[in-house]
């Protein structure tokens, strides 16, 4: 049975204009792909006017919330007392945006009551995933 887990959070936009324009995104945790969340952007706040959801790490946002982390498409760090730093890299460039990290870490402790760190792998059922990789073939 698959358990979701959903969150609103406001994102600051870092851009070369003085101040960062606020936009909506949502974390997103599904217990059928543990070792995962999404982050969603809505439509009106992408340059491209279509939602853009990015998937990472749950160890990669808990990490960057108290040290740098990340090498990829995706990094997080801290940023001052209460905010962390999320970049989204992508080939047509990047987005910085700072989020609260008290609503990350509102997050992070319902998606680790939800699955705890180091029993992600009792969520995975692998007999069904390789048949729906196999297609029926076996």
């Amino acid at each position: 049975m698959s358990l979701v887990i959903e969150q609103a959070v406001e994102a600051r936009l870092v851009a070369a204009a003085p101040r960062m324009p606020t936009i909506p995104a949502t974390l997103r945790y599904d217990s059928r792909d543990p070792f995962a969340v999404r982050m969603t952007f809505p439509a009106p706040s992408t340059l491209e006017g279509v939602e853009v959801c990015w998937t990472f790490a749950r160890e990669l946002l808990a990490t960057g919330l108290d040290e740098p982390a990340g090498d990829g498409d995706v990094r997080v760090r801290p940023y001052g007392y209460d905010r962390t730093v999320m970049e989204f890299h992508a080939p047509e460039g990047t987005a910085i945006v700072h989020i609260h990290s008290g609503e990350l870490r509102r997050f992070l402790k319902r998606a680790t009551a939800l699955v705890p760190v180091g029993r992600e792998h009792r969520q995975i059922d692998l007999d069904h995933d390789l048949a729906e990789l196999m297609g029926g073939a076996c």
